[in-house]
């Protein structure tokens, strides 16, 4: 798959200071008796230059600037009621550069020298705590706000408080306010009624948030965008599109809907993203590029996205390829693109052209690369990756320590998934399904089963990821009554109901333990039908014993369940062939090509210094093949010598005998 890579230069200097705006040039006074230019500072120029120096982060200018209003009391005097006024905007231009630009402290250590505190003074050391993550403490002098009677509590201070409620433990925070909101008069506002559906889609109040919506007299842009985007947020995908529809309509209809914007849009194809609405997402393509509004860099990146889960990975490429500017999104977006449509070595060469053009690389692109790996993948790889991962801290983050787990099982070094799983700082319940999986994978079920007790000492709750494991586990060491034990457990003491992965585990090992009319009579009381994975596990338990008559049934049943698969005719081929029914293997070879199923390669890989090695089988393309056959026919003569007989249930794959 070919593709043009565009890579953005970052720039390493630091983007050039804006200008002190004009009321801040030297003025000269005529007729002084120094020619120096001196500064005309007033209370307009000093709230200017302040402002300034909070948005631009100059914490320095903004201490001198401090200094010099502490030595001109006309700057600051609330004592004189002329000056009053001007004295008490100071302040608190003071107070609001401090709580951008320096800690919490300095404002909070201002605010209490202030003598005089109006609702200016109180929103901003508010809004400080609240920007600064300290949200014990902002709700904390909210608190005091309203219990100590300041006067005026206004609209920007409802909208300070709910823009720092932005999860489920504070929806009550967003109830109080709402209930302050009617209380005080403010559900008329646009701004209030816009601020408050935000919060509630935040807090997972969705059932609020729409009636908030329904309710209000009049209706913005942000307001329709604020209720679409928080229903896509919460995977409401189909509500959000159906009011995104209503809103389109509404428009037309000439009934007051406003037109959508970049974000409206933008949400709407998010939502066509997590429905896989592809001819939705198509139309809104059609749409932007109407608009003029297909190049913004968050709007490609969510057409890419809604492509690639939408199976169609060619159009994702379009879009990337011509897109004017590549950035850090856009690249994660392809790169999981690649992943979840099984290209995983486009997705690794994707992740090394992110490192190779010096690209942030942030815990979601690890964990995206991460995933991709699997038993044909270097090894020598994924340690980089894991040395990256140490380097930019990312060890302490969970989904990237699970994502190392998961790596080092795959590639086969499940000492290193050990490690990685003993030295997390902080394990969730996916850590320790990962890890069970690891050891059942390795075939260390005894492992497996002594984490499971470790796992529910800590008092972490099973999943029915856990449970498929542990019956995986039970299986490969032949332990069923165990398993039966577990599969009984599932719902009786978890509530877990078991899931067709689970029964074709449970097939497997009875199969495994030489009970294959158990596993017939197990798959025939099943409260749900029997899919394909069933039918595999029993096929492959009669393989395993050479049992033509059930085989030959459960091969059927496979056959009617996915008959474009070539794995039950082969297996039961491979059944006849160890009988030494060599006319049944022939007819079912025979009706194999009838029904135009093609036997898919098996490939071999190994890995050697770092460079992953595949083989097929008569395999003539490695530059090294003459050598490879030279040491095999030496390795087999050896092999003769000490009694090896080939088993002749593998002669179907070498030989054409059709």
């Amino acid at each position: 798959m070919k593709s043009k890579w565009v890579f953005r230069r970052l720039s390493s200097h630091l983007p050039p200071r804006t200008p002190l705006p004009p009321p801040f040039k030297a003025q000269t006074f005529q007729g002084a008796p120094s020619p120096a230019s001196a500064i005309v500072l007033d209370h307009v120029r000093v709230s200017h230059l302040l402002s300034t120096c909070g948005k631009e982060g100059r914490l320095h200018l903004g201490s001198s600037l401090h200094a010099s209003i502490v030595k001109n009391p006309e700057l600051h005097d609330l004592g004189n009621e002329d000056l009053f006024g001007n004295g008490l905007v100071v302040w608190n231009s003071l107070l609001s550069m401090y709580a951008k630009c320096s800690g919490m402290r300095d404002v909070a250590k201002l605010f209490d020298e202030m003598p005089v505190k109006d609702i200016i003074s109180w929103n901003t050391l508010l809004s400080g705590f609240l920007r600064n993550g300290e949200f014990e403490m902002g709700f904390g002098m909210f608190k005091r706000m309203w219990e100590g009677g300041v006067r005026g509590v206004d609209k920007a201070t409802v909208t300070t408080i709910l823009s720092g409620c932005d999860s489920c433990e504070l929806s009550h925070v967003v109830e109080l306010m709402h209930g302050i909101v009617l209380r005080a008069g403010f559900e008329r506002e646009i701004t209030i009624g816009n601020a408050l559906i935000t919060s509630y889609f935040k807090c997972g109040g969705i059932d609020w948030g729409m009636q908030v919506f329904n309710e209000m007299f009049e209706r913005n842009v942000i307001s329709w965008t604020a209720c679409i985007s928080g229903l896509q947020q919460n995977e409401f995908y189909e509500d959000s599109l159906k009011l995104f529809m209503r809103m389109c309509s509404g428009m037309s209809m000439r009934s007051g809907s406003p037109n959508p914007n970049t974000l409206t849009y933008l949400s709407a194809i998010m939502a066509c993203s997590g429905l896989q609405a592809i001819n939705m997402g198509r139309q809104l393509h059609s749409i932007a590029w109407k608009l003029g509004i297909q190049s913004d860099l968050l709007v490609e990146s969510a057409l890419m996205d809604m492509y690639a889960k939408c199976g169609s990975l060619e159009d994702a490429l379009d879009i990337f390829e011509s897109a004017e500017t590549i950035d850090e999104v856009s690249m994660t977006v392809i790169l999981v693109g690649f992943a979840q449509n099984g290209f995983e070595e486009e997705a690794i060469q994707v992740f090394l052209k992110m490192v190779k053009a010096g690209l942030e690389i942030d815990s979601n692109v690890v964990s995206a690369v991460l995933g991709v790996f699997g038993a044909d993948t270097s090894l020598g790889l994924g340690k980089q990756i894991h040395s990256l991962i140490m380097k930019r801290s990312f060890f302490h983050i969970p989904f990237v320590s699970n994502g190392l787990i998961n790596m080092y099982a795959k590639c086969g070094d499940i000492m290193e998934s050990i490690k990685v799983f003993s030295q997390m700082p902080s394990r969730n319940l996916i850590s320790w399904n990962s890890m069970i999986n690891a050891f059942a994978c390795h075939g260390d079920g005894y492992g497996a089963l002594r984490l499971f007790e470790e796992m529910k000492l800590e008092g972490v709750k099973p999943t029915d990821v856990t449970f498929l494991s542990l019956l995986h586990t039970c299986s490969h060491i032949g332990l069923v009554e165990k398993g039966m034990e577990f599969l009984d457990s599932m719902e009786r003491d978890y509530g877990i109901s078991p899931r067709t992965e689970h029964y074709a585990c449970v097939v497997d090992m009875l199969g495994r333990a030489g009970g294959l009319a158990e596993a017939k009579s197990f798959i025939e009381g099943m409260p749900t039908e029997p899919g394909v994975l069933v039918w595999q596990a029993l096929l492959g338990a009669c393989g395993m014993h050479n049992d033509s008559e059930i085989g030959r049934y459960a091969a059927e049943q496979l056959i009617s369940a996915a008959p474009e698969t070539p794995a039950p005719y082969i297996s039961l081929a491979n059944i006849y062939s160890a009988e030494g029914n060599w006319k049944e293997r022939a007819r079912t070879m025979k009706r194999m090509k009838e029904a135009g199923v093609a036997k898919e390669t098996g490939i071999s890989s190994i890995e050697i210094e770092k460079k992953v090695h595949s083989f097929v089988v008569r395999d003539r393309m490695h530059p090294q093949s003459e050598t490879i056959y030279e040491v095999l026919k030496e390795l087999f003569l050896l092999m003769t010598d000490e009694g090896y007989m080939p088993d002749k249930r593998f002669i179907l794959y070498y030989l054409n005998t059709d």
